[in-house]
């Protein structure tokens, strides 16, 4: 699994480069973003991607480190937002939890895959047959939700027309499954895991 590999740079617990590139082909590292971004920038992306309330705190260390020496590991980022931002928010995650999952999600470019991959994949689903969506941060399952909501919206309907529009999917299930205590005993990774499914219906 790729975010096992310590070579990738996507966990503040293995020490490695910070790169987080699922695709090596591509250009943009997580060690571009922290050296050379802006601040600014910095802010936005935690603030966005990562949902991390102390974001302008975070991006000032940030830039104020890298003013005497580059930040190159996994490890000397994390122990950087640990030591300034410690454990306040939210006690059970790594105070670099949040902003890890900023940078990797930037570098991908995962929320932009999803808005345009998850449309395409409704189009060319057969009348009948069934689709899951399974998202591991809020950022995604707040796409995937709005996304099957809209087609199972009943269109607004023109009253010259003969043809009556439906909508275009039936959700399976309103709200997301998630992992039992028990599944995430067995594996801490599905605590984040949340299922969404929805049926093709007939026009």
């Amino acid at each position: 699994m790729q975010l096992d590999k310590r070579e990738k740079g996507f966990s503040f617990r293995k020490e490695g480069p910070l790169d987080m590139r699922m695709d090596p082909g591509e250009h943009l590292t997580a060690r571009e973003i922290v050296n050379e971004w802006s601040e600014e920038k910095l802010g936005e992306i935690f603030r966005e991607f990562g949902e991390e309330p102390r974001w302008r705190r975070a991006a000032k260390t940030i830039v104020e480190s890298r003013r005497s020496q580059s930040i190159e590991t996994t490890k000397e980022l994390a122990d950087l937002i640990a030591e300034q931002l410690g454990r306040g928010f939210k006690k059970k995650l790594h105070p670099a939890t949040l902003i890890f999952q900023a940078l990797r999600i930037c570098v991908n470019r995962e929320l932009e895959a999803i808005q345009k991959a998850l449309p395409k994949a409704l189009e060319v689903l057969s009348f009948g047959g069934r689709i899951g969506v399974m998202s591991f941060h809020r950022l995604e399952d707040r796409i995937a939700k709005a996304i099957f909501k809209e087609g199972a919206t009943v269109p607004a309907q023109n009253k010259y027309k003969e043809y009556v529009q439906k909508p275009m999917l039936k959700l399976l299930n309103k709200k997301p499954l998630q992992a039992s205590l028990e599944e995430v005993r067995r594996n801490p990774r599905a605590r984040s895991a949340k299922l969404r499914f929805a049926e093709k219906v007939m026009q």
